[in-house]
């Protein structure tokens, strides 16, 4: 056989052009796989979800891990002939789009979005978000990852839009979405509330002040921000703390700063009596710990900051200052009034919002809510333990399909930080004050402001899928929380709700054949944003799970261990690597060594030596069939050492398998690793070498038969790690024509 292979890969012609031949070929498209005849109509499915990349960003090596991992799991199942569906979507990222947009918008024109109204601002949203789609999905496809782009879906078009309105008219008859006055965490840079996912905590260093409220005042408490003291309406003690339980159930006028205040001292159990003086000045305007404790007690609510952290009450030089300004008068004022006892430096964990990076404040505000413990009826029910018609709660939903072992998560020890954080999660403040994004779908009456007015009796909401008839309605003027949306990610992309009814999708639909999906494969940092919300919107729209496992991946991080950021400069850019040195040799290094759930290490080092690897796939493999005699017919006589690399290789093929079912991704590429190097190339083929001198013989039909056999074989197990160059050698393999893919040969 004479055979001609260029001396190397070039990955950089080639890489773009297998790709193209995949997507010509179809069979990322799983109903092309049973057209086609490479999967019976009656295989298994195997499905999962991409976690849609926000519509805003450039790929970069978060990107990267999830794609790797995820094509892996895809061109495994591909290749056991299973249905396979990976399907794509990008995130609308609701508050960083329009923060960047905005950010833009003021850089080139010097507007702000309320200079040109909400219609022509969405519309620049939307060009931007529709050119940024575009560079994000040609980039994802530059890693190899074989998704049926014909089934892609966005979080705000028209299919998923009605999705959401949908489930929201269907939780707000079910009392499950409610308005009201909560203390919620604002962000008075974005000027928007957030949930409480997306408060990010900063240490700092801060004072911690020691005082009483008046010289007759029988308590001091401390407190790191004495400004908001201003709102207090109770100063609330343990019970079991002797100290004060003479004064327990008191109340004491005072005069704060300038500021009538009625102080209750109350017992609660949730007070920790080591801390500062033992006992808490409660703000219940301005904590989202003191307004819980004010419901326990019944305590009045005093709002003294508002949504640009300026205090609102106060004298001259405190109302209308900044928080930080107005804590350094209102010290003066006790020291003034020699009522501090005491001053000392303390470390702080600072609540800042995750986007824009404000300081995050608890304010009182009329918001919309997901209330997780009130009872419901779920009228149908695939859940162990929960019969159809039976009385629940949201969370009661979302601790059972984990505890009835329905859904697993690895590694498995995430289990308990997902159960605690259900035990401490609170009512989810769903609306946002932006523009882009879901527009809420409740109309009220039309007021002279414009502004949506408060639910009473003469001014009852209008709630529905589509706008009420007629004239005099406003629509709220909040949108959606973007996790709302893309926590019905696994049904909302399948046909939900066009092709579900009578509690069950309908016959022949995506929803009937691919949901519940089988793999939701994240990052550990997303358990609580998305994973467990996907949980919460899919037991309770369909009675059913969304997916069987929950794979996390950890952080990938540089060469030494530390966090990548844009301060550090310590980026590796996936794109740049892959230009230098393929997209096979970036997926190797980011899956070995990244075991489920632990952070890795990567480096451009890193990559080059996997960038040497690909090479010696090429090499070996052009040597293996630049040595291949098709011509020769004679019988091969295999030597024992013959037998042992076949065995070897069978040992091999189990290993891997095996590996790779476990969600062992990273062994199984070590494993491949040192077996095609260290055994096949350095040893297998080195002594094959006498023997192919040969001009004919058993021994060389063998010793030809042995170097094909395992290459075949590898070039198959290599491939879900390494597409484009396996790809590339296979159809030179004796037997195969120009036009087969290896991306559908059997496992």
């Amino acid at each position: 056989m004479k055979l001609n292979m260029d001396s190397r890969f070039d990955h950089q012609k080639r890489e773009p052009e297998i790709y193209k031949a995949w997507e010509k070929s179809g069979f990322f498209n799983p109903d092309n796989l049973v057209k086609k005849g490479v999967v019976k109509k009656t295989a298994k499915k195997f499905s999962m979800v991409l976690p849609p990349p926000n519509v805003t960003g450039i790929l970069h090596i978060g990107h990267a891990i999830v794609l790797t991992i995820e094509d892996i799991m895809v061109r495994f199942a591909r290749m056991q002939g299973k249905k396979t569906l990976w399907l794509p979507g990008a995130d609308h990222a609701a508050i960083a789009t329009q923060s960047k947009v905005e950010k833009i918008l003021y850089k080139e024109d010097g507007k702000s979005r309320h200079d040109l109204g909400r219609d022509k601002f969405l519309k620049r949203v939307e060009a931007f978000a529709s050119e940024s789609h575009r560079t994000i999905t040609e980039q994802t496809k530059r890693m190899g990852a074989s998704l049926d782009w014909s089934r892609e879906a966005f979080t705000l078009d028209d299919e998923r839009n009605l999705a959401v309105r949908t489930i929201f008219k269907k939780m707000y008859d079910d009392g499950l979405i409610v308005r009201g006055h909560r203390v919620v965490n604002w962000d008075p840079k974005g000027q928007t509330t957030i949930s409480d996912d997306e408060v990010i905590y900063k240490e700092a260093r801060a004072k911690l002040y020691t005082f009483r409220y008046a010289k007759d005042f029988p308590i001091a408490i401390s407190t790191t921000r004495p400004e908001t003291k201003l709102g207090d309406t109770a100063v609330a003690v343990n019970p079991k703390d002797a100290r004060y339980a003479k004064y327990v159930g008191k109340t004491y006028k005072v005069k704060f700063v300038g500021e009538d205040l009625e102080i209750k001292i109350i017992a609660d159990r949730e007070v920790d009596s080591k801390f500062g003086t033992g006992a808490l000045g409660v703000t219940p305007a301005h904590s989202t710990i003191d307004y819980e404790m004010s419901l326990r007690h019944g305590l009045p609510m005093k709002q003294v900051i508002d949504e640009y952290a300026r205090m609102m009450v106060g004298p001259d030089g405190i109302k209308g200052e900044k928080t930080i300004n107005a804590r350094d008068k209102v010290v003066e004022w006790l020291k003034k009034e020699k009522l501090l006892t005491g001053e000392e430096d303390v470390e702080q964990n600072i609540s800042t919002a995750e986007r824009t990076g404000g300081i995050v404040e608890p304010l009182p505000k009329l918001q919309w809510f997901i209330d997780v413990e009130k009872p419901f009826k779920l009228p149908k029910s695939n859940i162990k333990g929960i019969k159809n018609g039976q009385t629940v709660t949201l969370k009661e939903l979302m601790r059972m399909v984990f505890k009835n072992g329905q859904i697993k998560i690895i590694p498995k020890r995430f289990e308990k930080e997902y159960f605690r954080w259900i035990d401490n999660l609170r009512p989810w403040c769903i609306s946002r004050q932006i523009w882009y994004g879901h527009q809420i779908p409740v109309w009220y009456p039309s007021t002279s402001s414009g502004q949506a007015p408060s639910t009473d009796a003469q001014n009852k909401p209008y709630v529905g899928v589509e706008a009420p008839k007629g004239a005099g309605w406003e629509q709220d003027p909040d949108t959606l929380d973007t996790w709302f949306s893309s926590a019905l990610w696994t049904f909302s992309t399948l046909g939900w709700p066009f092709d579900y009814a009578q509690g069950k999708p309908k016959k022949g639909t995506d929803l009937e054949a691919y949901h519940p999906t089988d793999v939701l494969e994240t990052a550990y940092e997303i358990l609580f944003f998305w994973v467990a919300r996907m949980v919460l919107m899919t037991t309770y729209a369909l009675g059913e799970i969304p997916f069987h496992t929950v794979y996390l991946h950890g952080l990938v991080r540089d060469e030494q261990g530390r966090k990548i950021s844009k301060s550090l400069g310590n980026g590796v850019d996936p794109l740049e690597m892959i230009d230098k040195y393929g997209a096979d040799a970036v997926r190797m290094s980011l899956i070995i060594g990244a075991a489920p759930g632990s952070d890795s290490k990567t480096s451009e080092n890193k990559i080059r030596g996997y960038r040497n690897f690909t090479t010696k796939v090429w090499n070996a493999s052009r040597f293996v069939l630049m040595n291949y005699n098709d011509k020769l017919k004679t019988k091969p006589t295999y030597t024992a050492e013959d037998k042992r690399n076949l065995k070897k290789l069978a040992e091999v093929e189990a290993k891997v398998t095996k590996h790779i079912e476990e969600y062992k991704y990273h062994q199984a590429g070590e494993l491949l690793y040192h077996f095609f190097w260290h055994e096949f190339a350095d040893k297998i083929i080195e002594k094959s070498k006498d023997r192919l001198r040969e001009e004919s013989g058993a021994d060389k039909a063998a010793v030809q038969e042995v170097l094909t056999t395992i290459l075949r074989s590898s070039l198959k197990m290599l491939h879900p790690f390494m597409p484009y160059v396996t790809e590339e050698v296979w159809n030179k393999l004796p037997g195969n024509k120009k036009d087969d893919l290896l991306i559908v040969e059997r496992w």
